[in-house]
C-alpha cells in the first residue's frame, strides 16, 4: 500500500489560509496574506523536522501601495477647487510629456476629459508636443493623434502664437516643467506667450510645478540685457532659483522684463495657479514626485544637476558631455586628453562641494568611452557654474593659441547668449589661459544675492 506524501510547506500554508478564511471569513484578503509568514510558522513547523532549519520568505506577501506624494503641483489644486479660473472660456495649453499631475496623468487628458471645460488647441516648445524632436530642431505644426486637436508650435516658424492663433482661445493655460536653468528653453516659450497673448488680450493661466534644484541655490552671471535670446529671455543668473510660475509673476510686474509696451502689460491678465506643500530648500528628491523626462536628454534629477554644472562649459570649449544615457551632463572628456590628466586637472582646482573621478561608460553609439564623472559631494557649498568657468579657462592651457579667438560670428553669439556676460567673452579672449576666474566668480556671488534679494517680492513660497 502507498503511504501517503507528506505535505510541503507550500500546501500547508495554502491549507492554513483556506482555514482562516473559512472561520474568519470577515478579514480581507490582503490582510490575509500579509499574515501568511506568521501562519506558515504556526501550522507548518510542526509538520518539519526539528533540525530543519525555516527558510526566509524570499519576497514580503504584501506590499503596500506607492504612497501619495506631498506636494500638490498647480494642476492638482486647480482640480481640487473645480478647475474654477478654467470654466467657460476657451483654453489653449502649452505643455509637454512632462507636464502630468501627481500621478502621472497628462494635463491635456485632464482638461480634455474635465467636464464643462473647452480644451480647443494645443501649443508645444522646443522637442515638440511629445518630447521626441531633437534639440533646436524647428518643430512644425501638427494634429494631436491622441485628441484631434492642433498642436500649434512655439518652437518652428513662430516663436510666439500668432494673432490667428490666439483668436481662438480666451486664456492659455501653460504647464511647462522647468529645471531652473537659464538656457533652458521652456521659460523662454512662457515669457513669449505671455508676451503675445498680453498685447491680444488673452488670459495666460500658468500651473506651477517645483524648481527641482530648490529655490535657494542662485548661481552664475546675470544675463546682459543685449544678450536675451531664445536661450535666455530673463534678466536671471544662469541658475535662477525660481519656478516658473514666480518667473512669470517676476515677468508680468517688474517693469522691462517682457517685449510689450508698459502700459499693455500694466493690463496683463495673469492668473498663477501655486503648488501647495513646497518649500524654497526642497529639491526635486524631497517632492517624493516621480521625475518625468523634460527633453531627451534630462531624464532623470542628475541630469538635471549635471546640465547647471557643465552645460555652459561645453559651448565650443573642446570638452564634451556627449556621452548619452545615463550620464547626461554628468561625464566629460577632452579630445586628446585621458581621463587621468583630466580627473588631475580638474581635482588640483579644488572646486566646491564636487566629487571628480575618471570614469569608463558607453557612449550614445554603443561604445565604451572614458571620462571623468562630475557629482555632487556637499550640497550646501556647491557653486553650480563655477567648473563651467574652470573647463574654459582650463581650455585655453590645453589647446593653444587661444580656442576662443577663431570662433565664427555664429558661435560667439551662441556662446555669449548661453554664457549671458560679454564681459567674461572681453576678458577671456584677452586673457586666455589667464583670465581672471576668481574675480569673475566672486562679482556674480555678490550680483546673485542682490538678485535674490530684489526677486524676493514674486516669491511664492517661503
Amino acid at each position: 500500500m502507498e503511504m501517503a506524501k507528506t505535505a510541503g510547506p507550500q500546501e500547508r500554508t495554502r491549507a492554513c489560509v483556506a482555514r482562516m478564511r473559512v472561520v474568519f471569513g470577515f478579514i480581507p484578503l490582503p490582510v490575509i496574506s500579509w499574515l501568511v509568514p506568521l501562519l506558515a510558522l504556526c501550522c507548518c513547523g510542526a509538520g518539519q523536522q526539528r533540525s530543519a532549519p525555516m527558510r526566509p520568505a524570499r519576497a514580503p506577501l504584501f506590499v503596500a501601495p506607492p504612497m501619495t506624494p506631498t506636494v500638490m503641483l498647480g494642476i492638482d489644486v486647480l482640480e481640487s477647487e473645480g478647475f474654477a479660473p478654467l470654466r467657460g472660456k476657451r483654453l489653449g495649453l502649452l505643455t509637454h510629456p512632462a507636464g502630468v499631475n501627481r500621478h502621472g496623468v497628462s494635463t491635456v487628458e485632464v482638461l480634455r476629459r474635465t467636464r464643462g471645460l473647452k480644451l480647443t488647441c494645443l501649443f508645444a516648445p522646443e522637442h515638440g508636443i511629445y518630447g521626441n524632436e531633437a534639440a533646436s530642431a524647428n518643430v512644425e505644426d501638427t494634429v494631436d493623434a491622441r485628441t484631434g486637436l492642433p498642436v500649434y508650435s512655439l518652437h518652428g516658424k513662430n516663436r510666439k502664437p500668432t494673432r490667428a492663433q490666439l483668436k481662438t482661445i480666451d486664456a492659455l493655460v501653460i504647464d511647462l516643467q522647468d529645471i531652473g536653468v537659464r538656457s533652458y528653453t521652456y521659460a523662454v516659450a512662457m515669457r513669449y506667450a505671455m508676451d503675445a497673448c498680453f498685447l491680444n488680450g488673452v488670459e495666460v493661466i500658468v500651473l506651477d510645478r517645483p524648481n527641482p534644484l530648490g529655490g535657494l541655490k542662485v548661481d552664475g552671471p546675470l544675463l546682459d540685457r543685449e544678450l536675451r535670446s531664445g536661450v535666455g529671455a530673463f534678466p536671471v543668473p544662469y541658475v535662477h532659483g525660481l519656478t516658473i510660475g514666480e518667473l512669470a509673476r517676476f515677468a508680468a510686474s517688474k517693469p522691462g522684463v517682457m517685449d510689450v509696451p508698459e502700459n499693455i502689460r500694466a493690463r496683463g491678465r495673469l492668473t498663477i495657479v501655486p503648488m501647495r506643500g513646497w518649500r524654497r530648500e526642497m529639491t526635486w528628491p524631497d517632492t517624493g514626485l516621480k521625475f518625468i523626462a523634460t527633453s531627451p536628454s534630462i531624464c532623470d534629477f542628475g541630469a538635471v544637476v549635471g546640465y547647471a554644472m557643465i552645460g555652459l562649459g561645453c559651448e565650443e570649449t573642446g570638452f564634451n558631455h556627449s556621452v548619452g544615457p545615463p550620464f547626461s551632463f554628468q561625464v566629460i572628456s577632452f579630445s586628446g586628453k585621458s581621463s587621468e590628466q583630466l580627473e588631475r586637472d580638474l581635482n588640483a582646482l579644488r572646486l566646491s562641494g564636487l566629487r571628480i573621478q575618471k570614469t569608463t561608460t558607453i557612449d550614445g553609439s554603443g561604445r565604451q568611452a572614458a571620462g571623468v564623472l562630475v557629482t555632487v559631494a556637499d550640497w550646501n557649498t556647491w557653486r553650480p557654474t563655477e567648473i563651467s568657468f574652470e573647463m574654459m579657462r582650463l581650455a585655453c592651457r590645453y589647446r593653444t593659441p587661444n580656442p576662443f579667438l577663431n570662433l565664427s560670428n555664429t558661435d560667439i553669439s551662441k556662446f555669449n547668449k548661453h554664457v549671458g556676460s560679454a564681459a567674461w567673452w572681453n576678458a577671456l579672449r584677452r586673457d586666455g589661459a589667464r583670465v581672471d576666474v576668481e574675480g569673475f566668480l566672486r562679482d556674480w556671488r555678490v550680483q546673485a544675492l542682490s538678485y535674490r534679494e530684489q526677486t524676493r517680492p514674486y516669491w511664492l513660497y517661503r
